[in-house]
């Protein structure tokens, strides 16, 4: 991938921890490390049936012929066996590959053929499936890896994905005397192993190159919805004055965050 887009990563992150983060003296230093990062689209075969496992469950489907092209194929077949075998061997580096590859079948035909998902094509992905997903990832993990593990920390620093990439480790302190992020590169400075030191949320990665619109929109799907009480949970454990609240409820009303973010990164 070029070099440029991942540039840009550091223009707009920079003037915006600039903006926000002055007093703070938190900066984002530009990247000399590989252009990569995440994930890079790759394609699948699909055979001619749906049937979708999670767990010990199964259950069929079909879709009209009259269905649009950005909802799943009928000429698919979906499975988490795979996914289920990588993580009960704690081989997190390809759960996480087979976890974008059935994102991108789960999107629909236009995404299998790009070799990515749009962010408006998340919605398009049942709520069954993506909490069939998530169960796995955090069964397998103790419940530090998932989606919805990663819905939580989004919510309780107010939607603001700077800090989201600090706490679920996707970005890394740097050695100096300002304190200063940077991006890691993938895969090798990425955790891929289950430990007390591995960042709550780390696991799974949603490809940012082309901005966090995706990742806020398989965040904010109606299959990790945060429940009412999840909320007075919250509440209950003080974190109504800016501490998460705010952004959980946000998920509940569809009111924004009160902190002004750009959300269309070129990254």
């Amino acid at each position: 991938m070029a070099t440029k887009p991942f540039q840009s990563i550091y223009h707009n992150h920079h003037s915006l921890l600039n903006h926000h983060h002055h007093n703070h003296h938190i900066e984002i230093a530009p990247s000399t490390l590989s252009s990569t990062l995440f994930l890079k689209p790759t394609t699948t075969n699909t055979p001619n049936t749906i049937s979708t496992s999670s767990l010990s469950s199964t259950k069929t489907f079909s879709i009209s012929p009259t269905t649009s092209l950005s909802t799943p194929s009928s000429t698919q077949a979906i499975s988490f066996d795979l996914l289920q075998q990588h993580l009960s061997t704690q081989n997190f580096r390809e759960a996480d590959e087979e976890t974008r590859r059935l994102l991108i079948v789960l999107a629909g035909e236009q995404a299998q053929k790009r070799g990515y998902v749009f962010f408006s094509e998340a919605q398009f992905i049942s709520e069954a499936d993506l909490k069939a997903i998530d169960d796995l990832w955090r069964q397998h993990s103790n419940n530090k890896f998932g989606y919805s593990v990663q819905r939580k920390i989004y919510g309780k620093v107010n939607n603001d994905f700077t800090k989201f990439f600090i706490k679920v480790g996707w970005m890394k302190k740097l050695d100096t005397e300002v304190e200063q992020y940077n991006y890691r590169a993938f895969p090798n400075e990425f955790i891929w192993e289950l430990n007390e030191d591995t960042p709550e949320g780390h696991l799974p990665l949603t490809n940012a190159l082309r901005g966090t619109q995706l990742l806020k929109s398989i965040l904010e799907h109606p299959a990790f919805k945060p429940t009412e009480e999840e909320l007075l949970q919250a509440k209950a454990a003080g974190e109504d004055m800016g501490n998460g609240v705010t952004g959980l409820k946000g998920f509940m009303d569809g009111s924004k965050s009160k902190r002004v973010l750009k959300s269309d990164y070129s990254f």
